[in-house]
């Protein structure tokens, strides 16, 4: 059995990794030496070196939810060839208003059952795009730090005119996650090839692109196999989407599950401790 050939690929990677994990250099030394190799996937358990991956849908200026997740992995892979589902958070969300939360909907052109995200797109028949900015606009206006996003309903509404659901989708996550100061590395599940279906779809896109680590969100319970990352080698935890701290919202009783807008115009700089401070996750053994 050759002797592994993997280290100058592990060392490079483990460099983009926090100081921490640095400090199992000289172990990794040694292992060329001394271990047959097993291969990356096995090496980087070895050196205790992980790498923790995500995969979920693009959605429209999401809830803070979706940035806390990507915020705890070091790769978040946007699942954009799965069937798109109608009257979901791909395409819509919510914001409070004075009269209740209303929904902002992305209108897009009708396609058959089975059409994959990637390939969904935008109605322009109307100004959509000036309506969402003067809605958001209208009802964020008094919050203490509109003035300080307001560039940002300026780029995604009014610079941009959108032809791509997927595209705009994970434009805007990107730009956000820029704000708050993510540093998670972004991929398109376009580009890995992938044949499988569920859970088995998602194993190969964790394993594709070296990771040692599944953070899931927890409606997958439904069809995920506990068992099946467990036999691919590969942790499994999932994602609890509760103890985020309370601000002062604009209107009514206090609601988690609005945009990241939300979040952005109230808070201001101190948006990322609303989000990410205190979180945990539940880890299968």
């Amino acid at each position: 059995m050759p002797f592994c050939q993997n280290y100058e690929e592990i060392g490079s990677y483990r460099c983009k990794l926090s100081a921490a994990a640095l400090s199992a250099q000289g172990a990794a030394d040694g292992f060329r030496s001394k271990l047959p190799c097993l291969g990356r996937q096995s090496c980087l358990h070895l050196i205790g070196v992980m790498k923790k991956i995500a995969i979920l849908q693009s959605n429209y200026i999401p809830w803070k939810g979706v940035f806390d997740m990507i915020n705890m992995v070091d790769e978040f892979v946007f699942f954009e060839d799965v069937d798109f589902t109608r009257r979901d958070w791909r395409s819509r969300n919510k914001i409070p208003t004075p009269n209740g939360e209303i929904w902002l909907t992305v209108p897009v052109n009708k396609v058959e059952r089975g059409t994959k995200i990637k390939d969904i797109t935008i109605s322009n028949d109307t100004d959509w795009q000036r309506k969402h900015f003067l809605t958001i606009s209208r009802n964020y206006k008094k919050a203490p730090f509109y003035k300080d996003y307001e560039w940002l309903l300026e780029d995604f509404y009014l610079n941009h005119h959108w032809k791509s659901l997927s595209e705009m989708n994970i434009y805007m996550t990107k730009k956000i996650s820029e704000i708050l100061g993510i540093r998670t590395s972004f991929v398109n599940s376009t580009d890995i090839p992938s044949n499988g279906i569920k859970d088995d779809k998602l194993i190969e896109i964790v394993k594709y692109l070296n990771g040692t680590h599944y953070l899931s969100g927890p409606a997958a319970k439904d069809y995920i196999t506990n068992d099946k990352f467990k036999n691919a080698g590969l942790g499994l935890s999932y994602i609890k989407y509760d103890s985020y701290p309370e601000y002062k919202q604009l209107y009514g009783d206090f609601n988690h599950y609005v945009s990241i807008l939300d979040v952005l115009f109230n808070c201001g700089s101190k948006a990322p401790d609303y989000i990410f401070k205190g979180k945990e996750e539940i880890v299968l053994p």
